[in-house]
């Protein structure tokens, strides 16, 4: 059987450190870096994973890629006669996830679309590069294609504030992965409130 082209970029970026991508995201990390925490893209980077996510090169779709600082949350050092390992201020680790923290901020910075998925791209010691997918579900091109005309809908406004993305659902315990349909396990707050 033929491979197609999706097969074979699929298959470079799934092992970047052993395929010609290590190289060429050396080169690009170089000016990434220099730019802004969000940068609208012309193409997306991983063209496989994007249209697997329902990524379409049409009008009132985006692409931007989000740096994202890694590990905990960082806080600072308050004055008290106490020892830091007592202070709370080590081991903060966020609530959700660092793709998830990148699709709010590029809800944040492009209000009048919805964040429809998003991927990891690449990272280093200190820094994470996701591309999120975003839609504009006004726009006369989306609203007449059956498959993203349902974005528009008033239920879907903050899709990944809600945690409605793969990853927020990923998140949020929603996963689906070798279960059917089933959920891994009830909501935290569902959760929490079980003994009650």
């Amino acid at each position: 059987m033929v491979k197609s082209m999706y097969a074979y970029v699929r298959e470079a970026w799934n092992r970047p450190e052993k395929s010609e991508v290590k190289a060429l995201l050396w080169d690009r990390m170089q000016l990434w870096r220099r730019e802004g925490s969000i940068t609208r893209l012309e193409h997306p980077t991983r063209i496989d994973r994007a249209r697997s996510l329902g990524y379409k090169a049409k009008q009132g779709i985006a692409v931007v890629r989000v740096q994202i600082r890694r590990g905990g949350r960082r806080s600072s050092r308050y004055v008290r006669a106490r020892r830091s390992a007592r202070m709370g201020k080590n081991r903060l680790t966020p609530g959700k996830s660092l793709q998830r923290i990148a699709e709010e901020r590029a809800s944040r910075r492009y209000p009048n679309m919805e964040v429809l998925n998003s991927y990891w791209v690449v990272q280093d010691g200190k820094l994470k590069y996701y591309e999120v997918i975003l839609v504009d579900g006004h726009h006369p091109v989306i609203k007449s294609d059956p498959k993203l005309a349902w974005i528009g809908d008033t239920v879907h406004r903050g899709r990944a504030e809600r945690g409605k993305t793969a990853a927020g659902r990923r998140g949020r315990g929603m996963g689906t992965r070798g279960r059917g349909t089933e959920k891994t396990r009830p909501s935290i707050r569902s959760h929490a409130n079980q003994g009650k």
